[in-house]
């Protein structure tokens, strides 16, 4: 099966991600400045964003939740153990919604290791030979609520929400 690539470039879909989401608080791991970030604090003047360099996240922004967490150009310089401690430390405890966008090449990372942290692959860019990946993570959309977790399928529907043992 060969990659679809994205007519987009990666700047246009964060650009795209960072409107959609339009966060008031947003975490950016790895490049500090990129023209989609830049383009998006202008017209968002209000939006704190703070920026985290490569490797595990100080305290004083471990300790701090966000609405949104960039990773980008941050997997390249990491080793593979200490990139999946990242991902899962921000995904846990410090933001909703992730966004992640890595050279699997340089990175030594394959799709299914982002899959095991519960990411979804959403873009593939590919520029002169280099290819790009962007995955993501939402916490509203990881899981559907099932059908059957309702009143209508308990052994006394009638007790649904009553009690709590």
């Amino acid at each position: 099966m060969t990659p679809r690539f994205s007519t987009r470039t990666p700047q246009q879909a964060i650009a795209a991600l960072l409107d959609t989401q339009a966060p008031r608080r947003l975490l950016v791991c790895g490049a500090s400045e990129f023209p989609a970030l830049a383009a998006f604090q202008a017209a968002h003047p209000d939006t704190q964003v703070t920026l985290a360099a490569p490797g595990p996240l100080p305290a004083a922004q471990a300790s701090q939740r966000f609405d949104l967490a960039l990773v980008v150009g941050c997997l390249e310089h990491m080793g593979k153990a200490e990139g999946r401690q990242l991902l899962a430390g921000i995904r846990n405890l410090n933001a909703s919604r992730i966004a992640v966008l890595a050279d699997l090449q340089a990175c030594a990372w394959s799709d299914t290791d982002f899959f095991a942290l519960a990411l979804q692959a959403s873009e593939r860019f590919e520029r002169d030979g280099q290819v790009l990946s962007l995955f993501t993570y939402d916490l509203l959309e990881y899981k559907q609520v099932p059908d059957w977790l309702n009143s209508r399928f308990w052994a006394n529907p009638e007790n649904f929400g009553k009690y709590w043992w």
